[in-house]
């Protein structure tokens, strides 16, 4: 049974564990293995951890943190979602963006916007965002990434309507 609920500061190990798994794991071919060495370098800090208790929502699988994300409902930037490579595939990640989205809407914004990274462009896609131009990120630990911003309306306008009387329920 899948959750999603607020992070904890002790799910905080939980949710570096997989964004450096998700990381080495996704992004190998498509990133440098140098870029790859320095964005998932490092050890756990006391500021991530921090991070993680104010801003992060944590995706459980039985009890266990699978999956990650975020989002700043000053801009209706989502981030951080990531799912350990052992639970892809299960609809987790759109679980998690699903989730974010909610939140957006219950506090009335009508857009959503994120960077992709390169190999993640397409699941967001599926998730209704757009975007195909590559711009370039440059991530807290300094280097420079290419990503593909994205933006999705979320606004009541814009929300999926039924398109036949079947549909509609009549």
């Amino acid at each position: 049974m899948l959750s999603i609920e607020k992070a904890k500061r002790e799910d905080a190990r939980a949710a570096w564990e997989i964004r450096n798994t998700a990381i080495l794991n996704q992004c190998a071919g498509h990133y440098s293995v140098d870029a790859l060495k320095v964005w998932t370098g490092g050890m756990l800090t006391e500021d991530f951890i921090d991070h993680v208790e104010k801003h992060f929502y944590v995706a459980k699988y039985h009890h266990q943190v699978v999956g990650t994300g975020m989002i700043n409902i000053d801009t209706g930037k989502i981030d951080a979602v990531f799912v350990h490579p052992n639970h892809m595939r299960k609809g987790i990640g759109r679980g998690i963006v699903t989730f974010l989205e909610e939140i957006a809407l219950s506090h009335g914004l009508e857009t959503l916007n994120l960077e992709s990274t390169l190999n993640a462009a397409a699941f967001y896609r599926a998730c209704g965002f757009k975007g195909d131009e590559i711009a370039t990120y440059v991530s807290p630990r300094g280097i420079s990434l290419d990503c593909i911003p994205m933006i999705k309306d979320i606004s009541p306008n814009n929300r999926l309507q039924p398109t036949s009387a079947a549909e509609a329920g009549r």
